[in-house]
């Protein structure tokens, strides 16, 4: 067991799969010697020759270059890498809300939010490093910064598919086997993605994966009791942003900075907007998307259902971005007014009483503005 445990955490796997799927160090394409002036014409790299797109340097700071020679898998295990980025998250949970089911996407982001904080911890308590670049080629520089077990992306995709199976099996009328395997397909890929950019080892992946498997196994018997307590309690809102808060500012300390305490702010100050949003809709009868034109099945979907679930969602993913970026840049400006810095200090914006603050209330804002301000919004618009 010991013997397999190292195996999988080993560089050697990601690295083979990586040659498998077609992505090679420029030194090795072609997985011979060779003469390297040659090896260089071939590639493209000397004299400018051959398409631009043949040899692309990988933004790690070392400025490895890398070949491609299956851009299928290349295109595939970048988009489906996003699938566990801020992008993702800011489209489809908001986009469930405001299309499909409250109940459903209320399940979605509050499991989110857990998963992605006890990942976002394990990572910085284990502190175990990401694959080694060479022989690994590393796609992405952002993350390299972070520890590597678990994959939060892994652990993301598992929570987010298999929660939106759990929570619609029962009330939409469809194939629970193709649910099943849409979610199988979805976290597979976006695991798989993580070895193909090489940002994790195979243990990495399993690992994330595991985790949230069990906790989806632990946290499910309790979803109506949770759902129900943060819909009706009337101490919902202020422990929805006390308790966030103190598990930021009580993060794990590294002894430089990473990315991961700043990415957990986001996610949690998201989540806690988003649940006073919920709270605040319930308490007050705020509008609510109705989900009937679904229950007998997705083939009665028709075009103008589909124009409104486009307008609602572009109006919403509007107002959203409006609401990150305003709210980003007047909290940036009021904490630089009071520690004094300038706005475009990078190095001030990653001390702990900055970071928190900015992001927690900026992404705080986005998740109460999509649950409140844009349905309110759609009534007005007639989208409701």
């Amino acid at each position: 067991m010991a013997r397999l445990l190292r195996a999988l955490r080993s560089s050697q796997p990601v690295a083979r799969f990586q040659r498998c799927c077609g992505l090679f160090p420029a030194a090795e394409e072609g997985g011979s010697g060779g003469d390297p002036a040659e090896g260089a014409r071939e590639r493209g790299v000397s004299a400018g020759r051959g398409p631009p797109s043949r040899v692309r340097s990988g933004p790690q700071a070392c400025g490895q270059k890398y070949v491609v020679k299956n851009y299928f898998y290349y295109y595939l295990f970048k988009f489906s890498a996003a699938l566990g980025e801020e992008i993702f998250y800011i489209t489809f949970l908001p986009f469930t809300y405001w299309n499909i089911d409250h109940s459903v996407s209320r399940r979605m982001i509050i499991i989110w939010s857990i998963v992605m904080y006890i990942g976002q911890v394990s990572k910085d308590i284990l502190k175990w490093p990401r694959p080694l670049s060479p022989p690994v080629v590393k796609l992405e520089m952002r993350t390299d910064a972070e520890y590597g077990m678990p994959s939060t992306h892994a652990m993301a995709a598992t929570a987010i598919s298999f929660s939106f199976l759990i929570a619609t099996m029962n009330q939409y009328k469809y194939p629970f086997e193709l649910g099943l395997v849409a979610a199988f397909v979805f976290s597979t890929l976006v695991c798989l993605s993580r070895l193909y950019t090489g940002m994790h080892t195979v243990l990495d992946v399993i690992g994330g994966a595991l985790i949230s498997a069990v906790l989806l196994v632990l946290l499910y018997p309790a979803w109506d009791m949770i759902d129900h307590l943060l819909l009706t309690s009337p101490f919902c809102p202020l422990l929805c942003i006390v308790v966030p808060l103190v598990l930021c500012y009580n993060y794990p300390k590294l002894d430089y900075y990473s990315p991961t305490r700043g990415d957990t702010t986001t996610i949690l100050g998201a989540g806690a907007g988003a649940t006073v949003g919920f709270w605040l809709n319930n308490q007050y009868a705020a509008p609510a998307y109705t989900s009937r034109n679904f229950q007998l099945g997705f083939p009665l979907i028709t075009g103008k259902i589909v124009m409104v679930m486009l307008a609602r969602f572009f109006v919403g993913i509007f107002v959203v971005l409006l609401t990150r970026q305003l709210m980003k840049s007047v909290v940036l400006g009021m904490l630089g007014y009071r520690y004094k810095f300038p706005i475009g200090d990078l190095e001030a914006r990653r001390r702990l009483e900055v970071e928190v603050p900015y992001k927690f209330i900026t992404y705080s804002s986005v998740g109460f503005s999509a649950t409140v301000i844009v349905p309110l919004l759609h009534k007005q618009l007639g989208l409701m």
